[in-house]
Parts: structure tokens; sequence; C-alpha cells
């Protein structure tokens, strides 16, 4: 949003005019958040985060991306080698409760947990207003990326706007009053504990703020870092007094923030330079050229998709967004508040998860890159048993591929760390992760949760990001140098790791995550309820999903079939046994049929193949589809989805099913019980989690076009909305697709292409349609810059 368009909208705002706002576009408030997690706004450039509350005392919540408990630990369980094969003999002897308890005390690391995200601290501003305000509202623009405050107090109208710049690498502020000399602002920085120092001082005609802190491990190596804020503002007064500044007599000010710590820095002159070269570059710029860089990085990114679901009835639009979300409790009306969510998940993952100039960019955990505590809920970590790659769903899907860049810098780092774990802790060459890594991609079980810790798949399922970012890109030279080495390391660990059990190569010590079984009779100790075993039915999907890729792959870059890594790969997949199904028309989850300890449980781990993977889908194997609707459907009766993602995850299970009606019945879901006033996605009505807004966002995308087996579009629609269209949303093949409907039925669509691929085309369920003109009976091989047309036959 252009500095005109913020003037013209505070003049508006200020007169009342509030359907300026968009509601498909704006989050937007008549009162300030009172409360972190229900109301704050966020805006990120990856490196850095802020929250903002819009306060008459403003508190501004302040993230860098390296700034996390502690350094790094070296957790290698020292029994967990020799523990292995007695666990293996154990479970093999059907000692289910035994070899669970060695596991969980020999192959977890002596030391507990891995590092926890921390935060930087909150930048006070006290402008000096208190009591009533008039004409007040706060906004987020979720397809520009920033944010800002109005209100009116004592006849002079105040404005702050706030942006997070990519090009500039710092968060840029401006205060604005109406009338010349009328503004003030006393500024700090605070934090609840590890603060080293913080001062305030007048630097070159600036106000300064200096902050520096440590994660608090004094002599052992602790994460120290450094903040300034530096605030701009012609012919006022400034003064500085212990750790704050203070301005008065300005009409504008101007700030700027920046942070580094000595992940990145080793050395503090290194680390205070970075800080002080990006603030210069800023203040030398001004606001007005960092703002308008900022806001056409991200509008460039955010506006290459959007969708649109039709129009809210009852000018629901048109109300403030709380209000919106209260009433969302109870009933589904308002479309637009739909696409709202959809355009806030693309802004968080934006805002979140960024290639910088920095060696290693870090990508979004639990909570993107904001937090407002020093040991958040479940160390706002990169829990890779379906978290972290939920916020990666929308990614390719809704055309924002740059932002899938940091989790591949995490990958590689925890590639190193998991070739030596696979070593020390299985005896295997290849690498290996667990359910969940840190900063310092650490790789070793963690935790010490029975049904969480001992599972050696996490490598598994991150590669397939990589196999999915060739997909969508049909980039062969990433395919080559990133994705196929990486996929030839993950398969050493199997070929390693897994032994024969009843004719097939099985993982075992493994765990379905997070569920639970009951002991049967016949096994020790029946009754109880647990999740180690042996051939784990998610392990099996993914371990097709690993070598099918191999295969896959090397016949994109020219890798012979007769090369031992492609022959091996071929040999080992028939090893794998197929996927099972139960009495009841179920897909398994286990080795054997074992009754459910909790039948509504919240993960759908033996659905991986129905999504994110696509062996289960109908256009693939009908009968395993079905199969996967059952369990599916079994699920959800017994109360799954009882959390915010799990619902998400939901979404994009029906979707996949072609099942347009359950799909929506689980946004509407969603919106009865999870989100936040801010729209934030929480655990079950509270404790914010992000990945069930980047969930959101993919299973709303998943309804309206699908390329897993073809390019589909409008696979499942739902009657809610009659009338919608899309544009530049990507398709695997290296596709973008634009579609419209109308009264519940296809329009048309636009498919460019932007490589030599093949096109294989099907609408809804399966409609006769033209291309071009001409009757589709096959598919087509595309033109690079190509656009074909669609329409009904």
């Amino acid at each position: 949003m252009t500095s005109w368009r913020i003037a013209a909208l505070s003049l508006l705002l200020a007169t009342g005019s509030l359907a300026v706002l968009d509601g498909s576009r704006y989050l937007w408030y008549n009162k300030p958040a009172t409360d972190w997690e229900k109301g704050s706004l966020p805006i990120g450039n990856g490196h850095l985060g802020a929250t903002i509350y819009g306060s008459l005392r403003e508190v501004i919540t302040l993230n860098e991306d390296t700034i996390w408990s502690g350094p790094s630990q070296d957790r290698t369980p020292s029994k967990g080698l020799a523990a292995l094969p007695k666990v293996r003999e154990m479970l093999l002897a059907g000692k289910i409760t035994g070899g669970g308890d060695i596991a969980l005390a020999d192959m977890n690391s002596e030391i507990g947990s891995e590092r926890s995200f921390s935060y930087f601290g909150d930048l006070n501003l006290d402008f000096g207003h208190s009591g009533d305000v008039g004409n007040y509202i706060r906004w987020l623009d979720t397809k520009a990326g920033n944010s800002g405050v109005s209100y009116t107090y004592k006849g002079v109208n105040y404005t702050r706007e706030y942006v997070a710049s990519v090009p500039a690498e710092v968060l840029a502020m401006r205060f604005n009053a109406s009338a010349d000399g009328s503004l003030s602002l006393t500024a700090s920085i605070s934090r609840s504990s590890g603060t080293v120092s913080s001062v305030g001082s007048i630097e070159d005609g600036t106000a300064v703020l200096t902050f520096q802190g440590s994660s608090g491990q004094n002599a052992r190596d602790p994460i120290l870092f450094t903040g300034k804020a530096r605030f701009v503002a012609k012919g006022a007064t400034m003064s500085a007094s212990g750790s704050s500044v203070k301005i008065t007599g300005a009409t504008v000010i101007d700030a700027f923030f920046d942070a580094e710590s000595n992940y990145r820095y080793p050395s503090a002159s290194s680390l205070n330079a970075a800080v002080d070269t990006k603030l210069a570059a800023a203040v030398s710029d001004g606001f007005d050229m960092v703002h308008e860089a900022a806001i056409e990085d991200v509008s460039t990114l955010l506006g290459r998709a959007s969708i649109d679901l039709g129009q809210s009835p009852r000018g629901l639009a048109d109300s403030p967004t709380d209000q919106r979300v209260n009433n969302a409790r109870r009933s589904s009306d308002d479309l637009q508040l739909v696409t709202l969510a959809w355009n806030l998940g693309r802004h968080m993952l934006v805002g979140s998860s960024r290639k910088t100039t920095a060696a290693i960019d870090f990508p979004a955990h639990l909570q993107g890159v904001w937090n407002n505590q020093l040991n958040p809920p479940w160390g706002s970590k990169y829990t890779i048993n379906i978290n972290t790659q939920m916020n990666y769903w929308p990614a390719m899907t809704t055309n924002l591929l740059e932002t899938h860049e940091p989790l591949f810098d995490l990958m590689a780092l925890a590639k190193t760390r998991g070739q030596k774990l696979a070593k020390d802790l299985y005896g295997c060459n290849g690498t290996v992760l667990h359910h969940n890594l840190d900063l310092w991609a650490d790789p070793a079980p963690t935790d010490r949760f029975r049904s969480s810790s001992v599972w050696p798949m996490g490598a598994a399922w991150l590669v397939q990001h990589m196999m999915e970012h060739y997909r969508f890109t049909k980039d062969t030279t990433f395919l080559t140098s990133t994705v196929y080495p990486y996929l030839i390391s993950v398969a050493e660990f199997y070929y390693c790791y897994t032994f024969q059990y009843q004719g097939w190569q099985v993982t075992g010590p493994s765990l379905s995550p997070e569920n639970t079984f009951r002991v049967p009779n016949g096994m020790s100790s029946p009754g109880n309820g647990e999740a180690m075993d042996i051939n784990i039915a998610m392990d099996d999907q993914l371990m097709r999903a690993v070598f099918n890729a191999i295969i896959e792959a090397a016949a994109a870059i020219g890798i012979p079939e007769g090369r031992d890594d492609v022959t091996r790969a071929k040999k080992f997949l028939p090893l794998i046994r197929p996927p099972q199904v139960g009495s009841q028309g179920q897909i398994l989850e286990w080795r054997s049929e074992y009754a459910e300890n909790e039948r509504g449980h919240r993960h759908f781990s033996p659905l991986w193949s129905l999504f994110p993977g696509s062996e289960f889908t109908p256009l693939v194997n009908e009968t395993l589809a079905k199969a996967a609707g059952v369990l599916l459907d079994s699920r959800m009766s017994g109360g799954s989805g009882s959390t915010g993602w799990s619902r998400t995850w939901a979404l994009n299970l029906y979707a996949r099913l072609f099942r347009g009606e359950d799909a929506w019945s689980m946004i509407r879901g969603w919106f009865a019980k999870y989100p936040t006033e801010g729209l934030w996605n929480t655990d079950s009505g509270s404790t914010f989690q992000i990945d069930g807004n980047f969930g959101l966002t993919s299973g709303i995308t998943e309804m309206l076009l699908q390329s897993h087996a073809g390019i589909h579009v409008l696979p499942a629609l739902p009657r809610a909305i009659p009338k919608g269209s899309f544009k530049g949303l990507t398709a695997r093949g290296n596709f973008i697709v634009d579609a419209e409907w109308e009264n519940g039925t296809f329009k048309t669509a636009t498919v460019t292409s932007n490589s030599e691929s093949e096109l294989r085309l099907r609408v809804s369920g399966g409609i006769g349609i033209l291309v071009d003109g001409v009757v589709y009976t096959k598919p087509i091989t595309a033109v690079q810059g190509r656009k074909y047309n669609i329409t009904p036959a």
C-alpha cells in the first residue's frame, strides 16, 4: 500500500467510512488487542517478526529467527546403539510393552530436549495518550504485508504504519500526527529475562535504543544478540535517559529496527556492524523508499494468486474481524471470511519464510517467526511428524515457491547431522531424522514421548518437499544438485535400518505418530496402550514415496537405469509391504489389526498416501481410496479433528477424495472452534499453532485445483460456494491455472505452460471439455509459454 493510499485510508477512517476495507483482504478492528495470541497482528520478513497490539501505549513484540534458548548440543543417546537389537528382538517376540520401555529409556538422549525458539523482546512506545479516543481502527493488509493504527485524540488524527522489509532487511515504522508538532514519544525495549544491557542514546541526529541479550548459558557459548531501533524525527527535540529515548514536538517520526545474533555473526564486532550497516542504509534511504520497496516485494509475491469465493450476505464482510469470527462460530455465511483466512495464510507464510542474503535462512516453525515467550508451547520447534510439513503445503499450490527455500536450508543442516546420528544410534549409513528439529538441526529423538520420540522417518517425509518442488517447477538443476543426493542419502539409511519380517523389509522400532494401540492377547502387556512396534503402515508409505522418487528423478535427469542407486531402488520397492485393508474395509495403521486406543486420534498418519501423498487418491487407486475414506470417516466420527491443524488436515484429505461437502464441513468446524479473533489457528481453542492456518489455505486450494494425477479443476467444489474464481494457482508440471465457475458449474479455465510438459486435464467429475475449441480426448504435449483455454464441451 503506497503512502498516498495510507493517507487516503486514514482520512476515510477518520470520517467513519469503514467500508473502504475489503473484507476478503483486510483484518481490522475498532479496538486495541489486549492479548498477544487473541488479537495482535503479525508482520515479518522471514528474518524478523513483529506483532502489533495497536494500544495507545503500544507494545510491539519482536522476534529474530536465530534467537533460541541456547547453543548446539550433542544429544546422541549413549545406550541407543546397544539397545536397538534388544528392542527389536522384544517387539518381534510380542513383548511390546517391554520393548517400548527399553526404547524410551535407552534410545532417547540423556539430554531431554532440543532448544526452543525464544523472542527478542518488546518495543514499548508511549505516545502520552490515554482515556477515550475517536475513530479508532487497526488493520492488517494480507496482500501488501503491512499493518497500521489510526485514531483521533484531542482533535488530532494520529496514524501508525508498520512494514517488514525483505529488500532492506529491517522493520520500518512511521508515526504521524495531523497537526504540526503534536506528536511525542517515549520508547524503550524490554525483555522478561536475559537482558545484558539496554541503553538509550542520541547519535547523529537520531534517537537510538540498543538492547543486548543472552540465552543465559554464561560460559557455555550462549546465544548472544543485539537489536537496535533508530528514530528519525525532523525538527523535533530528542533526549535519552537510561534505557529510553524521548521525542517531543514532532509531526512525523520514522523508526527502523534490526536484530542479529552470534549464530550468524560469531564476533561482537561483526554482529554490531551488521545491525549498524542495515540501519544506516535504511535511515539514509528514508521510510518512503524502504516502505515502497517492501510493499512492492510482498505485493508481487502475494499478487501472483487469488481466489474469489463470492460475496458475504447482509453486509457481514463490513464488520470488524473479531465480530466476523464470533459470527462464524455459529454460521458459515461469511464466504469472504474464508477468503480472508486463505489470504492470511499466504501473508503469514511470506512473513515467516523468506530467502534473504544470509547464508542460511530458517523456515516457519510452530508459530511461524512469531512468539512472545522465553519458552513457548512445544518449544515452537520444527516438528516434522506433521506440523512443519503442513506449514509448506500451500507454498507450491498457491504460487509462493520462494518460501520453500528456507526449509531446504534447514534440511541441508539436518542432513549432515543426521548422517552422524545414523551411524552413532543405528550403525547405518545415510541420513536419519526424528520428529523434531531445532535451530541447530538436532536430529536425535527428543522429549521422551512414548508415542513420538523414536520415529526414524523425519527425513523420508521432508525430502518429499524437495521432490514436490521439482514436480511443480521442473527445475532439473535443483533436482540434480539437491534433491537426488538427498533422496539417495535417505534411502541409504533404510537399506540398512530395515529388516526382513514375513517376507517384507520393515522398519522397527518405530511408531505411528502420535497414536497408540491396545496390546492384544498373546502379546505383553495385554490391554496396555502402546505406540512402539515394527512394520508401521506410514513407514511403508514414506519408503515407497522415497524409492519411487529416486526412480522418477533418475529418469528426469538422465541417470541410466543400470546405475547402482537406481537398480537398488527398483529391487527394494517390491520388498515394502503393500497397504493392508482391515475387517471394516479400512486402511490399517499397524502391522496387525490392533484395537485402537483412541479411535478419534488427531493424527492421520496411516492416510499419508492420501494427502500429502497420492497413492490412495481416487484417480490413482480407487480401491485404496475407498479404504482410506473408511478410516477417515471412522476417525472423524470418533472425535478427530480435535486440534486446529488436525481439522485442516482432514479438510485436505476429504478434498483429495473429491468429497466437497465433507471438506466444507471441515472448514465450518475449524471456524466454529479454532481461530482466535485474529484468525490465528489454535491447538484446541487456545495456544497458537500456525500450521492450521497453512493447512486451511492448502485445503481450500485442494478443493479448487489438484494436480497429482493431471490438472483437475474444481475436484471438490461444495454447494456453499456456487459462484467464484481463482487466478494464478500452480500445478505440477510447471503450469499456472485460472478458472471460473457459476451456479455450481464449471464455466472456463486457462492453463499456462511454463515448460514443455504433458498436459492432462480433468474438470469436476470428468465432464466433457474443449481445449481451444477442440474436444479434449487425450493428454497434450504442452508448448512452453502457451495458454490453453478450457471450456465445457
